[in-house]
């Protein structure tokens, strides 16, 4: 089964509870195929206390499965290594259905749901399937790292699975996940994140320049809208040849993704939910000038989109 680059909580615990499944209903064993990296330090641990295993895409041969699956994601988004042109059997996703997933032989796709995460849990559920603590852990974790402890895009089906599985969890281990000791590049990321925002009105725009792990622009753009009077923050940052974009918001009338995907227009790809959301452009030369003319570019058009003016630039410090 194959997750999104640089799996987070939601992909790592979706794929762990599919694996299990198969496992107990048909006794066949999974292999979870990922790439890019995991950097953030609350991802680290869920996957090594949880011994989520884990196998670079890049050593996978896919002729030797008789099937593949997607966990939140979908064929031809853009954050995935699945090779183009892959048969993908199964896809199990709560993001927006793209066109080219409707060929999948299997899908279950509702983008009403806050997290993958949520609809194997119901999968698990509905064949009676046992879920032993470390499961139920992971299940919770992604449920509550997602919709920000369901106050961000959780529906119904999130809130029942979070409630019922919390007795269940491993309390030791999900302190553990929640509370990870910080390398110092952490430290750093938000001290350049408070350097290098821009406030115009009630939008944030910061540039985080070159980052250590991809994660760290969505972690920063959280980090950012919990700033008084902000209800809209887009965060950039550069890893390897790319720019990385995160979109957030508090606003229940802005869908993110339709905002996101207007950003990058014929730069990239992007994709994501309405309060939630993100892309990444490819650098073609990777110079100075590159980057200051696709930071000027991405803050005019976010400026124009949202209906603020430049004038009212300030800085926080």
């Amino acid at each position: 089964m194959v997750v999104h680059e640089n799996p987070d909580p939601d992909c790592l615990a979706s794929a762990m509870a599919l694996s299990h499944l198969f496992f107990v209903r048909l006794g066949q064993e999974s292999v979870i195929a990922f790439s890019g990296m995991i950097g953030r330090s609350e991802n680290l641990v869920m996957a090594r206390e949880l011994e989520i295993p884990l196998t670079p895409c890049e050593i996978i041969d896919y002729e030797e499965f008789g099937v593949i699956c997607m966990l939140d994601t979908q064929p031809g988004t853009g954050n995935n290594s699945l090779p183009p042109g892959k048969r993908v059997d199964l896809v199990i996703d709560h993001h927006p259905l793209r066109e080219g997933t409707r060929s999948c032989h299997w899908l279950d796709v509702r983008d009403d749901y806050g997290v993958t995460a949520t609809i194997l849990y119901e999968y698990l559920l509905a064949q009676e399937v046992s879920i032993n603590a470390k499961l139920a852990t992971a299940i919770f974790y992604a449920i509550k790292a997602d919709t920000q402890d369901l106050g961000r895009e959780a529906n119904r089906p999130d809130r029942e699975a979070y409630l019922r599985l919390f007795p269940l969890t491993n309390k030791r281990l999900l302190y553990q996940i929640t509370n990870p000791r910080q390398p110092i590049e952490y430290f750093r990321a938000i001290s350049q994140a408070i350097e290098r925002t821009r406030i115009y009105g009630n939008l944030i725009v910061a540039n985080l320049e070159r980052v250590i792990f991809p994660e760290i622009v969505a972690e920063m753009a959280d980090f950012l809208l919990t700033l008084d009077e902000v209800d809209t923050v887009l965060c950039m940052g550069e890893y390897g040849s790319e720019i990385i974009l995160s979109l957030r918001s508090v606003r229940p009338d802005l869908n993110c993704g339709h905002v996101v995907r207007k950003l990058v227009a014929g730069y990239g790809l992007a994709g994501g939910h309405t309060l939630m959301a993100g892309g990444k452009i490819n650098l073609m030369r990777g110079d100075a000038d590159e980057k200051i003319a696709l930071e000027a570019i991405l803050t005019e058009r976010f400026l124009v989109e949202m209906g603020v003016s430049s004038g009212d630039e300030r800085s926080i410090i």
